[in-house]
């Protein structure tokens, strides 16, 4: 299923729901950022063995979150008439000049400090 499949589907179940009232850019993003706290929460203050573990554990409560940070984006996205693959392949570009392979191959340097 493409990209543009998944966020139809998305907004059909918004819509049968009369929803679209309460999705906008700001409601959205703030939404988008709350379910990204909530797939972060598990990890907070643990090691990274222990990251692992709860990786692992909590496979299922994971998947389920990154799918409501996913359903939130795409519809984001699609509201404000942004193509995801568009962006994900501009941005990919961009990065790839950022951080040519030579220079950041191993290094979790910022590209304005390679």
């Amino acid at each position: 299923m493409t990209i543009e499949e998944l966020t139809s589907r998305i907004c059909a179940f918004r819509d049968a729901r009369d929803w679209m009232q309460y999705h906008n850019p700001k409601d959205l993003a703030m939404a988008i950022a709350a379910e990204s706290g909530e797939l972060m929460q598990p990890f907070v203050w643990k090691t990274e063995e222990q990251a692992d573990a709860v990786a692992r554990e909590k496979h299922d409560y994971l998947r389920d979150e990154v799918a409501d940070v996913a359903m939130l984006l795409f519809e984001f996205a699609h509201n404000l008439g942004i193509s995801v693959e568009d962006a994900i392949l501009a941005k990919l570009a961009r990065n790839e000049l950022r951080y040519p392979v030579e220079k950041a191959h191993g290094s979790n340097a910022k590209y304005t400090e390679l």
